[in-house]
């Protein structure tokens, strides 16, 4: 499920409040492939332990946030932060 473009005009970091935009492909296939390896985890230090099917990431491409069943989860614990992969 796409998060429609009239919901991504309104979406904005919990924390720095700046604009979200739909994490593309190549670097979501990145993430999960981390994920898988077991090398991320979220702001509050627990790890990622699945998958992701659709993410959004900060305008300045520092924090990622899974988006559930079609529902981003924009809670501050819940970011993953950029700066831990590797050529992301």
């Amino acid at each position: 499920m796409t998060i429609p473009d009239s919901l991504l005009d309104i979406l904005c970091c919990p924390v720095s409040h700046e604009p979200l935009r739909p994490l593309e492909r190549k670097r979501l296939n990145a993430l999960n492939r981390a994920i898988e390896a077991g090398n991320v985890q979220f702001v509050d230090g627990s790890a990622v332990e699945g998958a992701l099917g659709e993410a959004l990431i900060r305008r300045d491409g520092k924090v990622v946030y899974a988006v559930d069943q079609g529902v981003p989860v924009l809670l501050p614990d819940r970011g993953i932060g950029t700066t831990q992969l590797e050529d992301f």
